[in-house]
């Protein structure tokens, strides 16, 4: 069984989107989704600087656009499931069908730019803690009055909160953690300070027509699969606010009995967790366009399985 799945902000770096646009009508695809929501994708996924793009109103769409064009690029493919860490959920509901192209663009522009709003208000981020214990990681976090944003498994954890109290869990780490890594984000995603982006993402919700997923779904919320486009819409809407429980997407990933996991461009991230996570499990990211031909591979061989 087949699983693709989408990666989150930080995975963008600068040009990654450049080689992609040698494809047939990628450039034209990509330029009518920037005319539709007003944000030069192919200047910030080619020329902008690191900077540039870690914007949290840049680096969403952005992540979205790449997310769809390496999808589309691998031809009629239909996985077992689908799932995305944070911004990429809203990629996995247009893999699914819940939304189409366009209308996933749209929210996650308004995503976004509620997301960057919210950050301003505050100065906060999010840190990546490499080994430990969780229940002894996720004690210290509380104590320190950080929340655990992101519980992605394979040892890892992500906390967000405000910047001294990420300082002071530099200086303070909780018991087995080897490293404590600042991340390329604007702000503390996934926790009460995002609670103003959760109120202007509901009412663009209610613009959106979301259709039935056509393939499992699969919820950061509680790893669950999610058989209703309006119960996935909703869980995108309060997603912002509340933390990535990717340990439980890749626990039900084993139960529904996954083989192979492609991640989409700018792919790894999803891949390294999984690698760690999923044993026996054969996995691909697509980082550039020569690693299509190695995916429809493996996509032919779970098709013919």
């Amino acid at each position: 069984m087949l699983v693709l799945v989408a990666p989150g902000q930080g995975a963008q770096t600068p040009g990654f989107l450049t080689p992609w646009l040698d494809l047939p009508g990628a450039a034209e695809r990509l330029a009518a989704w920037s005319d539709a929501i007003g944000l030069d994708l192919a200047h910030y996924g080619t020329q902008a600087d690191a900077d540039a793009i870690r914007d949290t109103a840049v680096a969403q769409p952005l992540l979205v656009a790449a997310g769809l064009l390496s999808a589309a690029a691998l031809g009629d493919v239909t996985p077992g499931a689908v799932a995305g860490h944070s911004v990429g959920e809203i990629t996995a509901a247009a893999f699914a069908g819940v939304l189409d192209d366009t209308a996933a663009l749209s929210l996650v522009r308004k995503r976004g730019l509620a997301m960057a709003d919210a950050a301003a208000v505050t100065r906060t981020g999010m840190s990546a803690l490499l080994g430990g214990d969780p229940e002894t990681t996720v004690a210290h976090l509380e104590k320190l009055g950080l929340t655990p944003a992101n519980v992605n498994g394979a040892g890892q954890i992500v906390a967000a909160g405000k910047l001294e109290q990420l300082a002071a869990l530099e200086a303070d780490k909780p018991e087995g953690v080897r490293r404590v890594v600042a991340l390329k984000v604007a702000g503390a995603f996934h926790t009460v300070h995002m609670a103003p982006a959760v109120e202007a993402l509901a009412r663009a919700a209610e613009e959106l027509s979301p259709a039935d997923p056509r393939v499992t779904y699969v919820s950061n919320r509680d790893g669950q699969a999610v058989a209703s486009g309006a119960e996935v819409v909703s869980r995108l809407v309060g997603q912002v606010a509340n933390p990535v429980r990717w340990d439980l997407c890749m626990e039900t990933f084993q139960k529904l009995g996954a083989t192979a996991l492609i991640e989409v461009c700018p792919g790894g991230t999803l891949t390294g967790l999984a690698k760690r996570a999923l044993p026996g499990v054969t996995t691909l990211a697509l980082k550039t366009p020569d690693d299509l031909d190695a995916a429809r591979e493996l996509i032919a061989e779970h098709s013919a399985a």
